[in-house]
């Protein structure tokens, strides 16, 4: 059987570059041999690539960046002869290097924020993990929590800031977080994992310090009331039967002996906390936990996989939704592949799943139409008469901007092509009197991705038959 040429992506220009030399080790040292051949590509902190011999790296905990190695890039127009799928070794040979999937192991903004994601789109390559949008989204704090928020997911009360803002009011700021949160409370850069950035500020004479050295990361900080909680995690992996709900794992527990679980304790102190696997939680909080993190891949339109973190209150016992990683960490005793080992899939075996998933989505996805249908009038009328076509990404966040904001939305149905369970949703609609149709309006604009479709008019109360299904916005 010909084996699979396997483009690991780590390093990365983020913050969080040398916690993805550690993930990215450990996912070459797993990966299965005899189905995969690993083409290594290093992406330095000024964002050049770098294709790497993967006998420089076997059995290392974390990879070297070789700055002589061969720089290399990824074409974006994969209908380029000779240069479809394949990294293009930058030089007088310009030589050509097929690939067949990709595997980013990078973590933070630029590498799991929807820009990498993008890129492996426009090059037309399968590629491990979510999408771009839910990539995009889950990486801003903000906008998760929002989205939770409004999914009816608790979560922890929270006060967002923006620097120019910070710096214009900082006493004004500074009395709204004393009177709204209190303290202590935690300070995160809205963008970023692996704790970097992240302060626990007890008193108001620590608040500006730990604000300055967050914004130093992200142009936006989330400052979160400090809640006496357990931390519990779960790993979530897509279904690779069609249709059927995300897989779920055993929950986990992250017990810190620091602090508050910090990036020295995660990645610097080697007894800097303890994972209790499985947690010791009773039947109902372990459903519970599970039920949310299946909520929220659910929500976000996670594809491939997400570790889903929670915090447990130690008094009320009630589970507040603190985050989701895309692309979790993926050192040997990182939580989400010991969480599946725990859960019966052992790491090997879960690389392989995660490739499989990558490459059937990216199967659905060229089966897809792209070119006007032959007689469509839309498509063939003069520039001047074509309606505009609306920015799906822009209205979806218009939809969610105007629920945040109190607005009355009315409902549709939205479903999927792989699923066979109409989900319902919300969105913003127009009431045809005469008719009796709702008319949605902006449907398809919730789900950027292209295998969603969406019930543009049914009879109020129930589904009519002879409903018309729009492939595109109306």
């Amino acid at each position: 059987m010909k084996k699979l040429r396997v483009a690991v992506l780590y390093g990365g220009r983020s913050g969080e570059h040398e916690v993805s030399l550690q993930s990215a080790a450990s996912v070459i040292n797993h990966l299965d041999r005899d189905r995969f051949e690993i083409v290594p590509v290093a992406i330095d902190k000024q964002g050049r690539w770098h294709l790497n011999d993967i006998s420089l790296l076997e059995g290392k905990k974390s990879l070297p960046v070789f700055k002589d190695a061969p720089k290399v890039m990824l074409p974006p127009n994969p209908s380029d002869s000779g240069s479809g799928s394949a990294l293009i070794t930058l030089g007088e040979s310009g030589e050509a290097r097929g690939i067949d999937v990709v595997f980013p192991v990078m973590h933070g903004p630029l590498c799991e924020d929807g820009t990498i994601q993008g890129l492996l789109e426009l090059a037309d390559l399968p590629y491990v993990g979510c999408g771009v949008l839910a990539s995009a989204v889950a990486m801003d704090k903000e906008i998760t929590k929002r989205l939770a928020r409004d999914a009816g997911i608790p979560i922890v009360p929270y006060i967002s800031l923006r620097h120019d803002s910070w710096k214009k009011e900082k006493a004004q700021s500074a009395t709204r977080i004393e009177e709204q949160l209190g303290y202590p409370v935690f300070i995160k850069p809205a963008n970023l994992g692996s704790s970097v950035g992240v302060h626990k500020v007890k008193d108001p004479g620590s608040l500006e310090t730990a604000l300055e050295d967050a914004f130093n990361y992200d142009r936006k900080v989330l400052v979160e009331a400090a809640v006496n909680a357990r931390e519990i995690e779960v790993s979530v992996l897509e279904n690779l039967e069609t249709g059927e709900d995300p897989l779920v794992s055993v929950p986990g527990e992250v017990d810190p002996t620091h602090e508050f679980y910090s990036y020295e304790a995660k990645y610097l102190d080697e007894n800097g906390a303890a994972l209790i696997i499985p947690a010791k939680l009773d039947r109902e909080q372990t459903k519970r936990a599970q039920e949310i993190g299946k909520k929220v891949f659910v929500l976000l339109e996670c594809e491939g996989m997400a570790r889903v973190d929670l915090f447990l209150d130690r008094t009320t016992n009630e589970f507040f939704f603190n985050e989701l990683n895309t692309i979790p960490g993926f050192t040997s005793i990182s939580m989400y592949p010991k969480l599946w080992e725990a859960s019966g899939l052992p790491y090997q075996q879960l690389l392989s799943r995660l490739i499989e998933l990558a490459i059937s989505r990216h199967r659905k996805k060229q089966m897809l139409v792209r070119e006007c249908p032959r007689g469509n009038a839309q498509c063939h009328a003069p520039p001047h008469r074509r309606r505009p076509q609306k920015n799906r990404t822009r209205i979806g966040a218009q939809r969610f901007s105007e629920r945040s904001l109190g607005v009355v939305l009315a409902p549709c149905i939205f479903f999927r092509r792989d699923q066979s369970e109409i989900r319902a949703r919300v969105c913003k609609a127009v009431v045809d009197r005469k008719s009796q149709f709702w008319n949605c309006m902006i449907g398809v604009a919730v789900h950027a991705q292209p295998l969603t479709f969406v019930v543009t008019k049914y009879r109020l109360g129930r589904i009519d038959r002879n409903s018309h299904f729009d492939f595109s916005v109306s």
